[in-house]
Parts: structure tokens; C-alpha cells; sequence
């Protein structure tokens, strides 16, 4: 399949740090190389190995917490697991992780355009902290639009003015919930059991930094609604296979019923803050925090492409998994 730079770099584009001043002001161009698995533009079967390389580091900033556990942070349970830990920066606990998670997401992309190119993955956020999105006024063209990947053009200059109060003003982070659709879905994706798709979705959601909780579909809210509220009714419309509502988010079993997969995340405060807190260092002496250095305010406006990534690696898996064990035949109705 075509895989270049050219076709993998936009996405990291949309995940780099300094790109707005809502975000981290670390600078990295986030650049991608194709080190193996490609020749003259066309994949050759072998492993893709890229690279992307850190260019605006700063340990010094680390310097102060190398003997002492950052409250929120991995610090105190890498050290607990290993005895040792790199104090400069989070290390695989770390938001840079998630570049490579996005450039992966580009292969994955690629495999989708050439098995099933109907297939379209959109995410935005929801919430930032306690100020929620009206769905009333969700506009996909506004997306594009904001810092905040918010469909609500509303809300975006609503959350402008809370994040740089909380930045400048409070010294404080705040948490978010990104919401993931993918459309175009063919319908068979999964497995009863082991390979479930909503399954295999949720581990991949929570496998990214700071991620704390993950639904698909009505996901949460479900406990409060009844049986006859939650079952969407099905019925033909023109001959082609219709829903009432999409409550299960486009997976009832673990298999893809061919409705939107829908899947949300919450992403907690960033840790690093400029407010001092307590922690204890290394010897056991307590200690007060104040973690300096280029944070995100909020992280999850970086998660969103981060999101989109990993939608776009799970629905890859599992077409080629369905290819293994049905060869793409389907059941079929009428």
C-alpha cells in the first residue's frame, strides 16, 4: 500500500506540542522517517519501523524532583516496581509517549483507505472540566475551527476564557472528555468472546497517558435507562438495515453492527502544576511540590488526535482478524 512521510505527518501535525498557547509550549516539529518497510513510496511487507526525535528538551527542569514522588504522577509506582526511575520527564508515563501512538495511527489509516475507505474517524472534545458541550448546537465544521476541538462554537470561547483563568490566574490544570466516532464501519467486525471489538477499543482508550475511564455508546448513562429505552429497535429502510437510536454505540456482542462506533474517554488534570502540594521524597521525609517546566493545561485537547489514533489501529487489527476468520462473508437479511 502507499506509506510515506507526507502521508503520516499531517496527523502528528495535529498532535505536536506548541502548536496553540492553550498547549504545552514545547517546541517539537514531531518530524517522522521512515527508517525500513517502504520502497519507492509502496509498503514492502516487511516491519515500518519510523522515528521521531526530541529536539527541545530541557532535564534541568526536572532537577528539583529527582529525589522527591510528584503527586498524580507515575514517579512513586516506577519506583515502587523498579527501584529506579529517569526523573527527567515521565518517561513512557509521559504525553511525548503518545507521538509514536499518532504515528502509528497513520499506518493505520493507510490500511483503512485501502480495506474498507468508506470508513471515517472523527474526535472532538465534550467536556473541559465542569463546562459540557450542547449538543443542541453540534456543528463538525466547527471542530477544525478552535483550539479545543469543540463542535459547539459556543462553548469554545466559553472554554477559552476558563483555561486561561485557571492557567494564569488559579496555577491549575483541568481534566476533559473526548468523544470518538467512527463511521462507515462495515458491520461483522469482532468476536464473542476474546476479540471483542468494543473490548479491544476500551484497553486501547485506557492505554493512553493520563486516560482514567472509558465508555462506548450510552456507556455510563445506560444504568440509569430502562430496557425498553436502551434496546434500539431495528427494522429495514429501503431495503438496507436501520436503527432507531444507537444506545450500544455500534457494537452489540463485540461485533460492529455497522452503525457509528462511538467511544469516550476522560483524561484527568494534568499533574504538573504550579501549585504546591505534598509528597514525600525519596528517604521518606515529606516534602512540598511545585512542578516547573512547559505543561498542558489541559492534556486532553492533545488526546483528541491521540484518540483518533488508536480508533484508527483497533478497527485496523480487526479487519485484517475478520479477513483471517470469515474471509468477508456475510450474513445476509431479505
Amino acid at each position: 500500500m502507499p506509506l510515506s512521510e507526507e502521508l503520516i505527518q499531517p496527523w502528528l501535525d495535529r498532535r505536536r506540542p506548541g502548536a496553540s498557547r492553550h498547549t504545552t509550549q514545547r517546541q517539537e516539529a514531531d518530524a517522522v522517517r521512515i527508517l525500513s518497510g517502504t520502497f519507492e513510496g509502496v509498503t514492502t511487507g516487511t516491519p515500518i519501523s519510523l522515528m521521531i526525535e526530541n529536539t527541545d528538551q530541557r532535564s534541568k527542569d526536572y532537577g528539583e524532583i529527582a529525589r522527591t514522588f510528584r503527586p498524580g504522577h507515575a514517579d512513586l509506582t516506577y519506583h515502587l516496581k523498579y527501584g529506579v526511575r529517569d526523573y527527567r520527564g515521565g518517561g513512557r508515563s509521559s504525553a511525548r509517549e503518545t507521538a509514536a501512538r499518532v504515528a502509528a495511527g497513520g499506518v493505520a489509516r493507510q490500511v483503512l483507505a485501502a480495506l474498507a475507505p468508506e470508513v471515517r474517524i472523527t474526535g472532538y472534545m465534550v467536556q473541559m472540566g465542569p463546562k459540557r458541550i450542547d449538543r443542541s448546537r453540534f456543528d463538525p465544521e466547527e471542530i477544525g475551527r478552535n483550539d479545543f476541538w469543540c463542535p459547539d462554537p459556543v462553548a469554545a470561547p466559553e472554554w477559552e476564557d476558563y483555561l486561561n483563568w485557571l492557567r494564569k490566574d488559579d496555577h491549575n490544570s483541568v481534566g476533559a472528555m473526548v468523544e470518538v466516532v467512527a463511521s462507515g464501519v462495515p458491520a461483522g467486525l469482532g468476536a464473542p468472546i476474546y476479540g471483542k471489538l468494543d473490548s479491544d477499543l476500551a484497553s486501547a482508550m485506557m492505554s493512553i497517558n493520563a486516560v482514567k475511564g472509558v465508555e462506548i455508546g450510552e456507556g455510563m448513562a445506560a444504568a440509569a435507562l430502562t430496557g425498553r429505552e436502551n434496546a434500539d429497535e431495528i427494522f429495514l429502510d429501503g431495503g438496507e438495515l436501520a436503527f432507531g437510536s444507537n444506545r450500544a454505540g455500534g457494537i452489540l456482542g463485540g461485533i460492529s453492527s455497522g452503525q457509528d462506533i462511538v467511544v469516550r474517554f476522560a483524561v484527568k488534570p494534568t499533574s504538573s502544576i504550579l501549585s504546591p502540594r505534598r509528597s514525600i521524597r525519596m528517604d521518606g521525609s515529606p516534602a512540598e511540590v511545585v512542578t516547573k517546566g512547559r505543561h498542558d493545561p489541559c492534556v486532553g485537547i492533545r488526546a483528541v488526535p491521540v484518540g483518533e489514533a488508536m480508533m484508527a489501529l483497533v478497527l485496523a487489527d480487526h479487519l485484517l482478524l475478520d479477513r483471517g476468520q470469515t474471509g468477508g462473508v456475510r450474513g445476509r437479511i431479505g
